[in-house]
């Protein structure tokens, strides 16, 4: 059998192919998750969360191996996105951005689980940031959500299309916080095919 894969179970939320805005019905999931501030391209706390996350993660993955649910391939990494003013977020203030960094976890791994990973992989690899490390479980439901093809610093058009164009006319309004889905790596993408969801829990303006 197959490893899980939530890229094909999920491919509704994980392999969208529309690069217009359109709605998905996102079930609750579950993650582990590091919370922090700063710009993603300098911050220390920054590369020291994603670090964790794939440090327990892949602790998670062979621990799988020994349970019932069995193997899983390592989720994309993922992100909410915030900041106290609206503006600094969508006018690049990379500085004063909060984030939330993620990677989904099958339904069958436990808070426990969690736990003893990060213990493990706290002692194997010593990063600290892996002590913060929380269990989170979302349940965005109605979201409007696109697939963006190229940098991450060409995202703002499509925001600005969403918060200025789409929402209003389709009646919605935000429900949630900026989230994104990183489908490429980085390291190895150039930043015009870098494939990034973004995504939007929404709900009826007389909701």
């Amino acid at each position: 059998m197959a490893p899980y894969d939530v890229k094909r179970e999920r491919k509704e939320c994980y392999a969208p192919k529309n690069t217009a805005w359109a709605i998905v019905d996102v079930p609750e999931q579950q993650f582990i998750a590091i919370d922090g501030t700063g710009n993603p391209n300098t911050a220390p706390a920054y590369a020291h969360a994603v670090g964790a996350l794939y440090a327990v993660a892949y602790t998670l993955k062979f621990a799988g191996k020994h349970t019932a649910g069995g193997d899983f391939v390592v989720a994309p990494l993922e992100g909410l996105w915030w900041a106290d003013r609206y503006e600094a977020f969508t006018g690049g203030v990379k500085d004063t951005w909060n984030w939330t960094m993620l990677i989904n976890m099958p339904f069958w791994i436990t808070k426990e689980m969690i736990e003893d990973a990060k213990q493990t992989a706290l002692a194997k690899k010593r990063i600290p940031a892996i002590s913060r490390m929380r269990h989170l479980t979302l349940n965005e439901g109605r979201s409007a959500q696109a697939l963006h093809i190229g940098s991450y610093d060409d995202e703002a058009p499509v925001l600005h299309e969403l918060h200025h164009s789409y929402l209003a006319a389709n009646g919605l309004r935000p429900s949630g916080l900026h989230h994104e889905i990183y489908l490429s790596d980085p390291r190895k993408t150039v930043p015009e095919k870098l494939r990034t969801i973004l995504r939007q829990p929404v709900e009826h303006l007389d909701s």
